[in-house]
């Protein structure tokens, strides 16, 4: 194997670093999102449940706008019902393709470094095949 080849494995590792990165990156924002999410269903309830709380008598107008009012939080929790399962699902595609890229590069660092351990190899055949080397190494030897 030439340099050549370690230079495109080296290029490989470099690139599938940076795709990891990128999943990693997509991961947290996809969590991060849904942690959104989730925190915006927990007030809209907390905000329809402290719509009637209140112990004091009620007017006819304001028990409307009330009720109004919660049917409007009603309504808005299940359309986050539906978000949250839209990003439930992203954040494990994100998850899956973070997996994906880490053993895509897992497997690009163990190509390089046996391209690198047979480039060595060559190297000191090449040394080792050199008239001279050799005596000196039989000399070593001794």
């Amino acid at each position: 194997m030439s340099n050549t080849v370690l230079n495109r494995r080296k290029r490989l590792v470099r690139v599938r670093q940076a795709q990891h990165a990128m999943a990693v990156a997509e991961t947290l924002a996809a969590q991060e999102q849904l942690q959104a999410l989730n925190d915006n269903a927990r007030r809209v309830a907390r905000v329809r449940a402290e719509l009637f709380k209140t112990d004091s008598a009620q007017l006819g107008g304001n028990f409307a706008a009330y009720r109004e009012m919660a049917d409007r939080l009603e309504r808005a929790g299940k359309q986050l019902e539906g978000a949250l399962y839209d990003a439930e699902r992203k954040v494990d595609d994100k998850q899956g393709q973070q997996l994906e890229a880490n053993r895509d590069k897992e497997i690009a660092l163990r190509l390089k470094e046996r391209t690198f351990a047979e480039v060595e190899e060559q190297r000191e055949a090449r040394i080792a095949a050199i008239p001279r080397a050799r005596a000196f190494q039989l000399r070593g030897l001794k």
